[in-house]
């Protein structure tokens, strides 16, 4: 470990695309920045000692206020797809990309969230508030624990500036750390642009898809195999994310082209919900009128973004039904990986045909009675040896024991030992998750000043699946005032 930010390897291989790809800028400086929290195992992946985190520089370089030794500071171009309809060019609004650290543990680029107004900025301010920035550094790390890929946060910057939303705010900076932040919609961009989409492609191949340059055997060679295997690998890695995500009930909220990793991370988290009371249209985004972005149907909007990917590719000269048939293996990642999570999760040696219905009886379940998706799961493992405690847990008795006899029918039927299931039950379903109030009670703590929410939310939600004596409030129903908390896109 090193225990200075200066001394860190730093590349600038986005940097050393076209100019075309960016802006070069500086972030906005905050006035009196200060460093409300650092995650160290973040810097541990980029090789920094926790001495290094309590440094004058590393506070200058995660507030804006310097570059980062050896960076070329640039904002990204990309286009999209915004609730469905064509934004035209967008970009990076209030980030800033300060460059690419390369420790043992890989290659990470490091980026500012809220660093002030960039040509990509539009209408906006260029800043982030603190309420959204403490539900991103969060949710990034809570995403971790459940084991969901996903970008993550080094560092936690407040300040007293104003930020003008419903409300005046205050403005934050987070600093995301990820192998890459280039989205669908960065190809979308470039989708009548041979030229550069080319560059785009090859770049992002060669760093991050290099097995796509090898042809399978009776695959087609060249640069058409080349960008069939890329897309190919995107949409399996896109399918088995959004599958996570259905299975532990979180809702992204905006799952825009250009909020679309294209190395299938959960990216931009902005209006995210993890549900309390499961409803299978719920949309946790209040700016979501018309409910685009439900939980139900995050997997179809996954695989709609991935049709505007691959249209993107056509100026290649790609054979349409081609790429089509890339997009199909879509359903069978998908499937594969919900049906795999939800075995762990009820606790089944293998799937069978008839776990369809049983699922989906157990959906209509909870549906029908706005139960706990958190709390229903965990008490499965448990259920077949208490049954009352599990059917208490319903306002319709009837309806839980009827499913109950079922599932407890399906258990009958496999070899797994009961003490087996229920392990591998606990170690699926979680008991901590970033439920809105929690996030609301750290956002009110480091509004004072006070990270001790956020220290212990990280503690539980690094290992969410072990339960802690003295923490059983966060792992409880939500308080009746949460229902009145909304997240919205301006969070």
């Amino acid at each position: 470990m090193i225990n200075s930010i200066e001394q860190l390897r730093v590349e600038n291989s986005f940097a050393q695309l076209p100019a075309a790809f960016y802006t070069r800028l500086e972030p906005q400086v905050l006035r009196n920045p200060r460093l409300l929290h650092a995650n160290a195992d973040v810097a541990r992946l980029l090789g920094l000692s926790q001495a290094a985190l309590d440094t004058p520089e590393f506070l200058d370089v995660v507030a804006g206020s310097a570059p980062l030794p050896g960076g070329l500071t640039l904002a990204a171009v990309y286009s999209g797809h915004q609730f469905g309809v064509w934004a035209g060019q967008l970009g990076d609004g209030r980030a800033h990309l300060l460059g690419e650290v390369v420790s043992s543990s890989g290659s990470w680029e490091l980026q500012l969230k809220g660093s002030g107004r960039t040509p990509y900025s539009r209408m906006g301010d260029g800043r982030a508030v603190l309420r959204s920035s403490v539900r991103e550094y969060l949710a990034s790390e809570a995403m971790v624990g459940l084991s969901i890929p996903t970008t993550r946060a080094l560092a936690l910057v407040v300040s007293d500036d104003p930020v003008y939303r419903e409300t005046v705010e205050t403005a934050a900076i987070v600093t995301r750390v990820s192998p890459s932040f280039i989205r669908f919609g960065s190809f979308e961009h470039w989708s009548s642009s041979p030229d550069n989409l080319r560059i785009l492609l090859d770049y992002v191949i060669n760093r991050h898809y290099p097995e796509c340059r090898d042809a399978d055997p009776g695959e087609g060679g060249g640069d058409d195999g080349a960008v069939l295997r890329f897309l190919k690998s995107v949409v399996v890695k896109t399918a088995q994310l959004v599958a996570h995500w259905q299975t532990v009930g979180f809702c992204h909220g905006v799952m825009n082209t250009d909020n679309m990793s294209i190395l299938g991370l959960t990216i931009d988290y902005g209006p995210y919900g993890f549900m309390d009371a499961f409803q299978a249209n719920h949309v946790c985004n209040h700016s979501d009128e018309q409910g685009r972005y439900a939980w139900n149907a995050q997997p179809s909007v996954a695989h709609w973004n991935l049709y505007r990917l691959a249209s993107s590719l056509l100026c290649l000269g790609v054979d349409a039904q081609a790429l089509k048939e890339q997009i199909a293996h879509f359903e069978p990642a998908f499937l594969d990986a919900y049906r795999g999570d939800m075995c762990k999760k009820l606790g089944l040696s293998q799937w069978e045909p008839t776990d369809e219905k049983l699922v989906d009886d157990w959906w209509a379940l909870l549906h029908g009675q706005r139960a706990d998706f958190t709390l229903s799961f965990r008490g499965l493992a448990n259920a077949p040896r208490d049954n009352d405690a599990f059917v208490a847990a319903f306002e319709d008795a009837a309806a839980a024991q009827t499913w109950l006899d079922l599932y407890v029918a399906r258990l009958s039927r496999q070899a797994l030992p009961d003490q087996e299931r229920r392990a591998l039950m606990n170690s699926a379903n979680p008991l901590y998750v970033l439920r809105n109030h929690l996030a609301e009670a750290a956002i009110q703590a480091a509004s004072k000043g006070d990270a001790s929410e956020i220290e212990t939310l990280l503690k539980l939600l690094r290992d969410p699946y072990t339960e802690r004596p003295g923490y059983d409030a966060y792992a409880a129903k939500p308080p009746e005032w949460a229902c009145q908390l909304e997240v919205s896109c301006s969070s």
